[in-house]
């Protein structure tokens, strides 16, 4: 296992216990209109995102699939709705447990998703050479911000 495949399941598992821990703090779901409404935009952005990846698999570790770069769908206005879509669901409920350990399990979570953003990155730039192109139209997960 290479370095960059460590780290990037490091991330995931980091990220993964993130969500596992705010869901038993009571703290994941939204619990008003506003909340329930970002989470639900996020989980169509997942559902949009997984259909325009065309069944390709999601690997633990960072990796780029075969098959070419996409860039239909949402992939088309940021580069990683996937995570886009994971952070906006979490961040979302950040109203409900505003209190410290909720804060802060939001936050390294949000940090182990960009460890494995950039990532990936790094790998697509060695896989797909139009990959820079493409990383100079479209924002990483906030379209027109970042």
């Amino acid at each position: 296992m290479t370095k960059l495949n460590l780290l990037t399941t490091l991330a995931t598992l980091i990220g993964v216990a993130c969500v596992v821990c705010l869901f038993f703090l009571g703290s994941l779901f939204g619990r008003d209109p506003v909340t329930i409404g970002l989470q639900i935009v996020a989980a169509v952005l997942m559902l949009w995102a997984r259909w325009a990846f065309r069944g390709r698999s999601f690997h633990f570790m960072a990796s780029p699939t075969g098959g070419g770069l996409v860039t239909a769908g949402p992939y088309r206005y940021i580069r990683h709705p996937i995570y886009a879509a994971v952070t906006l669901f979490v961040w979302a409920g950040v109203l409900y447990g505003l209190w410290l350990l909720p804060l802060l399990l939001r936050v390294i979570g949000t940090g182990a998703m960009l460890v494995r953003v950039y990532s990936e990155e790094h790998l697509l730039r060695a896989e797909y050479p139009e990959y820079e192109e493409y990383a100079k139209r479209t924002k990483r997960i906030i379209p027109f911000v970042f």
